[in-house]
């Protein structure tokens, strides 16, 4: 699968740990160097900025999508390649998933979470069939792994869908991973009890 644009996921903090910030930096560098463009929250904050000066830095392309009450709060980043303001976070989600040829969580808190839990469900329902990448810096999805795989264990979800969520702990290896992707053809739905 060749990529030409990634929406990428990630905190508007940078973390405590420094190495969140090397990590966006060098996936920033990566989609540029590859020739991919980014999308992504379009802030200037947090991980979010990080990455985007890093794709930038490197001569690449990067598009924002933001919510008009964001940008109000002057967080939207001004040296965008084109920053595009959006009336609701419903809007901007629909808006950047319709951009991109697949979806990388870098560490990050409830947005990221959410944002990227959605991305796979859509996957699962079959509305999408994009790769979905977990961006495992320093283990710090571990956790989220392992609440999907008792999800799989307890009943909740099958083994076919928790395939669907790739992971790495580097950045050159997850987007490996994501071009190898092989996804379900768009419209079939596998959830639930049926066989």
């Amino acid at each position: 699968m060749n990529f030409r644009r990634m929406c990428v996921f990630c905190g508007s903090n940078s973390g405590i740990n420094p190495l969140y910030r090397a990590v966006a930096e060098e996936l920033g560098r990566l989609l540029s160097q590859r020739g991919i463009e980014l999308v992504y929250g379009g802030g200037n904050i947090g991980l979010m900025g990080v990455l985007a000066d890093a794709v930038l830095q490197a001569q690449g392309r990067v598009i924002g999508v933001i919510p008009d009450s964001l940008m109000a709060r002057e967080v939207g980043h001004a040296g965008l390649t084109e920053l595009r303001v959006v009336k609701s976070m419903h809007e901007r989600k629909a808006l950047m998933s319709d951009l991109s040829d697949g979806f990388i969580a870098l560490p990050g808190g409830f947005g990221t979470f959410e944002e990227f839990c959605e991305v796979v469900t859509w996957s699962q329902l079959g509305i999408q069939s994009k790769p979905c990448g977990l961006l495992n810096v320093e283990g710090y999805y571990d956790p989220l792994l392992e609440l999907f795989d008792r999800a799989v264990r307890e009943g909740f979800l099958r083994d076919e869908n928790r395939q669907l969520v790739l992971e790495d702990r580097t950045a050159q290896c997850l987007l490996k991973k994501m071009a190898g992707f092989r996804p379900k053809p768009v419209g079939k739905w596998i959830t639930g009890d049926e066989r």
